[in-house]
């Protein structure tokens, strides 16, 4: 079962005026904006969170990657 809610904004009177002029649906729009903006700060966390890594994997040789995958492979 999907659960909703309820989000209100104030938005200037013109504002309304103009968005029914042109059949524009605040509903659609709104809804469209956030998941776009949390899309975008999810992907600012992640680049944060490769940043700090970063310096950890540099230390690792792809050698040292390839040699992990085949013992682990050898060892199922």
């Amino acid at each position: 079962m999907n659960t909703s809610t309820t989000v209100s904004t104030k938005i200037p009177r013109e504002l309304k005026e103009k968005m029914k002029q042109l059949k524009i649906k605040p509903a659609k729009l709104l809804r469209k904006a956030i998941e776009d903006e949390i899309k975008r700060r999810e992907a600012e966390e992640l680049k944060e969170m490769i940043d700090k890594l970063k310096p950890a994997l540099d230390k690792v040789s792809i050698e040292q990657v390839v040699a992990s995958i085949r013992e682990d492979r050898t060892n199922r």
